[in-house]
């Protein structure tokens, strides 16, 4: 049924509002999941701690879907996009290697220092949007000036924090040089990881069914990695129930990060990675957090490098409300239109029915559950509850206190924008 102007534009405005959310709570969720990879510092191998949360990942992206959509309609959307398939575990690589880099980022300079770093993506995401989907087409002045703000305080922000690492004494590790090309290579692996994102979205594709496709080719890749570079059969990773005591924390690391990937998503989907990138990075307000408050990690620093750290993620932060702030015109809608016309040509698809998607509101399609789908939530849940029972705190000085508020910001933003994005669009 077509819509009146006025109800399109409440429709524009009430999704853009609902992006801004899932943005937000992304970056409380994603700042939150890499903290279980601090145990790389209690010896472990970085490969092994990445394949665990990958493992916790595939765990997480498997039983979510099927919690809120069920699996019948999960694979009826799969079957009608069969070409994103591919585009998902290419996506899916992507986010292995970066995940995997970022262990080795955290290890060398610290999670405070490395979270605003591989959040330079927000760049790399900005210049694909642009030239592949035309993102900004038909902006106004106002829009285009908060975006190229938002940039150059994003860059600005990372020179800080990267002129703090090579000379303060924030970080742990020995190598300060390697971890800061590791977090730079992040950056580039997840900023281009949202190209899948974006072209899976204005195909109509559900980021819940999305995601399913992606978490194969993220434990493909990660076999891969550990087979090439860590020792083939030899590797740590493959002898991770020895430290079964570890497990849960990094299975739960992938779990949390999930969560805040799923709301990334959506944000993706109802803002474009122009925008929705720059939101979910005020997650490195939330890893600085985590790694000052909990981990203590600039209690050894000086007055200077102190200010530079917060300096830089300050500047950072407000490179990404600039960019996010930019509400789409109506030009620019127009523009994305014709990008999704293009996309429905190419693929044979149903240009009323995507435009639908678009907005949230889905063609019907059967959410029966079956009973498979109870069996995979149940395993799942067996799974984090065995290994819980034989886990222990990890041997690092943290602050519970931080833990225990840090927490609850997470709960209240997970209910928030969970029921918000329930009741607008059904998860769609």
């Amino acid at each position: 049924m077509a819509k009146s102007a006025s109800q399109s534009a409440k429709s524009v405005g009430s999704l853009h509002v609902l992006g801004v959310l899932c943005g937000l709570t992304a970056g409380v969720w994603l700042g939150a999941a890499e903290a279980p990879t601090k145990l790389v510092n209690a010896g472990l191998s970085p490969f092994a701690v990445s394949l665990c949360m990958v493992a916790g990942v595939f765990v997480a992206r498997w039983s979510i879907p099927t919690l809120l959509k069920g699996t019948t309609y999960v694979f009826s959307d799969l079957m009608q996009r069969k070409h994103l398939i591919v585009w998902a575990l290419l996506g899916g690589a992507l986010w292995a290697v970066a995940n995997t880099l970022t262990v080795f980022a955290i290890r060398d300079v610290g999670l405070a220092i490395a979270f605003p770093m591989w959040n330079a993506n927000s760049l790399i995401g900005l210049l694909w949007g642009r030239v592949l989907f035309r993102e900004l087409d038909g902006a106004d002045r106002g829009t285009i000036t908060k975006v190229v703000l938002g940039t150059v305080c994003i860059v600005a922000g990372a020179i800080l924090l990267g002129f703090s690492a090579l000379h303060g004494g924030t970080h742990t590790g020995h190598n300060a040089l390697g971890g800061i090309l590791a977090a730079i290579g992040a950056a580039l692996g997840w900023g281009t990881m949202y190209v899948p994102y974006r072209k899976a979205y204005l195909s109509g594709m559900n980021p819940l069914s999305f995601v399913t496709a992606f978490t194969v080719g993220e434990l493909i890749t990660m076999f891969i990695l550990i087979w090439t570079l860590d020792g083939g059969s030899k590797s740590s990773a493959f002898h991770m129930a020895n430290s079964g005591q570890f497990l849960f924390w990094l299975f739960l690391g992938g779990f949390v990060w999930i969560i805040g990937d799923m709301f990334q998503q959506f944000a993706a989907k109802y803002l474009g990675i122009g925008r929705g990138i720059p939101l979910s990075n005020t997650n490195q307000l939330w890893g600085l957090a985590w790694g000052a408050l909990v981990f203590g990690e600039l209690a050894g620093a000086d007055f200077p490098h102190k200010m530079l750290v917060l300096g830089g993620s300050v500047v950072m932060i407000i490179g990404a409300l600039f960019i996010s702030t930019a509400k789409a015109s109506a030009g620019e809608h127009s523009s994305r239109n014709e990008v999704l016309e293009r996309e429905c040509n190419k693929y044979d698809l149903d240009y009323n029915e995507v435009l639908l998607a678009q907005s949230g509101e889905e063609f019907d399609r059967s959410e029966r559950r079956r009973w498979w789908d109870v069996v995979i939530v149940l395993a799942a849940t067996g799974i984090f509850v065995y290994l819980g029972i034989h886990a222990v705190v990890p041997p690092l000085a943290m602050d519970f206190k931080w833990i225990a508020i840090l927490g609850v910001v997470m709960l209240v933003s997970l209910i928030t924008c969970g029921y918000r994005l329930y009741k607008q669009t059904r998860f769609s």
